[in-house]
């Protein structure tokens, strides 16, 4: 049986970056954000995800949707893709890692393999909109 992972992210570059974390416990390095609670829009989500893992809060009236990428993961079921609903938005206060989140890093081009599939997706387009160097 097939199964969607819904997620939803926070697109935050600079200088040719983009802002990757890495939950605690894992050793793999994500686009901030995560997945929805109920019914929340993907704004609510994106808000209340990034606040919890990078204790900003994101400006709503900033958010910009810009793109959905879709894609299967390793240590997945077979048929499992997951879904991230992409946005830019600006934010409020300094970024630091919770505690759900081991470390934070700005990654370019070059470390595209260090992120799941999915998020490759996304690298991808940043990279031929010249926002990753």
């Amino acid at each position: 049986m097939s199964g969607l992972i819904d997620t939803v992210a926070w697109v935050r570059t600079e200088n040719g970056r983009i802002l990757c974390a890495r939950p605690r416990g894992k050793d793999v390095f994500y686009i901030p954000g995560g997945k929805r609670e109920g019914d929340e829009s993907d704004l609510q989500t994106l808000l209340r995800e990034i606040e919890e893992e990078l204790t900003v809060r994101l400006d709503p009236s900033t958010a910009v949707h810009v793109g959905t990428y879709e894609a299967g993961a390793p240590g997945l079921p077979p048929g499992t893709v997951v879904r991230m609903s992409c946005y830019t938005a600006e934010y409020e206060g300094t970024l630091s890692a919770s505690s759900e989140i081991e470390e934070t890093a700005w990654f370019s081009y070059a470390d595209r393999p260090l992120v799941p599939p999915v998020d490759q997706l996304l690298f991808d387009d940043l990279r031929a909109d010249g926002e990753l160097a």
